[in-house]
């Protein structure tokens, strides 16, 4: 391939139609724009989502939902872990102030004990919340509940 055989891609050079050059060339006057209005005019854009006035879709969707701001978020604690707690760090009382002291809790954090896994030996819970069979695991042992605030 030399300079004298490069030719450009076939199809790249298409005639270009040239607007606004007199009545004679089809496009010239409004060069294809029609008569007035913003569409008509230089510099315009259209705004995201505008239907030509017509109520735009994301205003006639209904909205969804309902955030409850006072709503309690709780920490899951089943009773296999408390089991692994108190094996780990030989503890007697599981309270909300033992767990953070650990690191299993921040220092915001809710805890609820729920009733999946087995529980081995007494435990006293002092806890925001726990499920009912999980209360009734924990006395059957022998140990004792109290929900703290």
């Amino acid at each position: 391939m030399e300079l004298h055989n490069l030719k450009p891609a076939a199809g790249s050079l298409g005639k270009r139609k040239r607007k606004g050059r007199g009545q004679g060339s089809t496009d010239g006057g409004t060069s294809g724009r029609g008569h007035k209005g913003a569409k008509s005019r230089s510099g315009y854009k259209q705004k995201l989502g505008f239907e030509g006035g017509q109520m735009p879709l994301q205003r006639r969707m209904p909205k969804v939902g309902f955030n409850n701001p006072f709503r309690k978020e709780y920490t899951a604690l089943n009773l296999g872990r408390v089991q692994e707690i108190l094996d780990t760090y030989k503890l007697s009382e599981i309270s909300v102030d033992n767990l953070r002291a650990n690191g299993i809790l921040s220092k915001t954090e809710l805890v609820k004990v729920l009733g999946t896994g087995e529980l081995k030996s007494k435990v006293d819970l002092k806890v925001h919340a726990i499920s009912e069979s999980a209360k009734a695991a924990v006395e059957k042992l022998g140990g004792s509940v109290t929900i703290v605030k």
